[in-house]
């Protein structure tokens, strides 16, 4: 089975001389048709008779050319065109007798410069014209046209990232395991010597939002090293091998500048399972991104301090090629924070807002069981944002308890009428919960009752503590 070459493209200068060539047509072809619907040749006894009955209205004799060119008082759009007769002497009287204007044409010679500008102008517009063209069209592809198949990673200096590990609480194991890769690219030597070769990639697993991309720029800003962060979706493209070649520009680029980090947000984008099931035999261009990307990890030499981490909160969808020893050696849990990891991450982030100081961050860490880090980050704000609209000079611990319901439960329904029977069922469905929780061994213990409707649906919920 023969398979189909693919059609050279051509070049961006292609269409430019085909543009070019075009301009030259119409300046040859189409300008001297219009003009000649104006120029209208005649002889040179139609001069002279017009002459004599005092029609014409002006004249031009060129010497040079040997033509003269007049109008007719009554039709002047158009352009009459005659030759010299040279053994015709009465051509001036005539003209002053008929009253016309008459002038002759001063020879003139055209430079070099004007000759050139007149043919550079043009070329320039189309240019110009072009350009405008094409970055128009990358924007509505959402690529530019004149960098297809370079990385579009975003390059971190450790001064830039502005993170390590003092910045991230509550995953103190995932912290353990990426200090020996640090300490790797600070002390290369001491595993060298040792016959230890460094892990090519650390896979950082975990629900959305407990600080796998935080981790990643902790550990660059601890190494002190570049720090390439890219999302896999920005390697999928509609032109079939851009994915490939910027996999390969990335790679390229980290060589470059090793050691360094790269880091893949969302990894399984691109690193799902391969399978012949869309009928092209496995060939299309997500699949191709893949095999590229598990080609360059073969092939490029750890000891260099080039590290590849990634993160994904889907790792049952990964390729099992992705997987194994020599690619991902590594596979990092980064799990929900638990009572301690939350009281930690809370202190994290009021570092930048002004609280009371009587803040019980135990309680709050309490009440927020299940919770994320991205989501306690949310509860802080919100509680500096209920602080504002409650008119405190700093944020209260009620304030926090009001963040706490917002971020949980949504913000209260405080228009909704419910019926005192309503009221009263309500009652009884959380109570019950309640005491459900209160009996049970395994269960934790009841933190807070309401009834109060909030914006999740919920007419009431019962939170417990963890």
């Amino acid at each position: 089975m023969k398979t189909e070459k693919p059609k050279n493209k051509k070049p961006l200068i292609y269409y430019y001389f085909v543009m070019l060539i075009a301009l030259m047509a119409f300046n040859l072809f189409v300008t001297p048709m219009i003009q000649n619907q104006r120029i209208k040749e005649v002889g040179y006894s139609d001069l002279i008779a017009a002459l004599d009955e005092k029609q014409v209205d002006e004249v031009e004799v060129d010497n040079q050319t040997g033509k003269i060119a007049y109008t007719i008082k009554d039709n002047k759009k158009n352009v009459f065109v005659t030759g010299i007769m040279p053994n015709d002497t009465t051509l001036t009287e005539r003209l002053e007798q008929s009253g016309a204007q008459y002038t002759a044409v001063i020879p003139q010679q055209n430079s070099f410069l004007m000759d050139m500008l007149m043919w550079l102008v043009p070329i320039i517009i189309i240019l110009g014209v072009g350009q405008l063209f094409s970055k128009q069209l990358a924007k509505k592809m959402g690529a530019n046209t004149m960098t297809f198949g370079k990385s579009s990673a975003k390059i971190y200096v450790s001064a830039e990232t502005g993170k390590t590990f003092q910045d991230v609480a509550g995953q103190d194991e995932a912290k353990e395991a990426l200090s020996e890769i640090v300490d790797f690219l600070h002390n290369p030597d001491k595993y060298k010597k040792l016959g230890a070769k460094m892990p090519k990639g650390a896979l950082l697993v975990g629900p959305p939002g407990t600080g796998k991309t935080l981790l990643a720029k902790a550990v660059a800003g601890e190494a002190n090293v570049p720090f390439f962060s890219i999302s896999g979706s920005e390697f999928v493209e509609m032109f079939v091998g851009m994915g490939a070649a910027r996999v390969r520009d990335l790679f390229k680029q980290a060589q470059e500048k090793a050691p360094c980090i790269v880091f893949i947000d969302e990894i399984d984008t691109i690193g799902k399972k391969r399978d012949s099931a869309n009928g092209m035999g496995g060939n299309d261009e997500r699949e191709q991104t893949l095999n590229q990307l598990l080609a360059e990890m073969d092939g490029f030499d750890g000891s260099k301090g080039v590290v590849i981490l990634a993160a994904t909160n889907r790792p049952e969808t990964l390729d099992k090629a992705l997987l194994r020893p020599g690619r991902f050696d590594r596979r990092i849990p980064v799990e929900l924070p638990d009572l301690k990891g939350r009281e930690e991450i809370l202190k994290v982030h009021v570092k930048d807002i002004v609280v009371d100081s009587d803040i019980d961050y135990r309680t709050i860490a309490l009440s927020t069981s299940g919770a994320s880090g991205a989501e306690l980050a949310n509860i802080v704000n919100e509680a500096a944002l209920a602080a504002v609209r409650n008119g405190h000079s700093k944020v209260m611990q009620h304030d926090f308890d009001e963040a706490v319901d917002t971020v949980i439960a949504g913000k209260e329904r405080k228009g909704a009428v419910i019926s005192e029977k309503e009221k009263r069922i309500i009652a009884y469905h959380e109570i019950g919960h309640a005491l459900v929780a209160a009996v049970s061994k395994n269960s934790a213990p009841v933190h807070k009752i309401t009834i109060i409707p909030h914006t999740n649906g919920s007419l009431g919920y019962t939170m417990q503590v963890a």
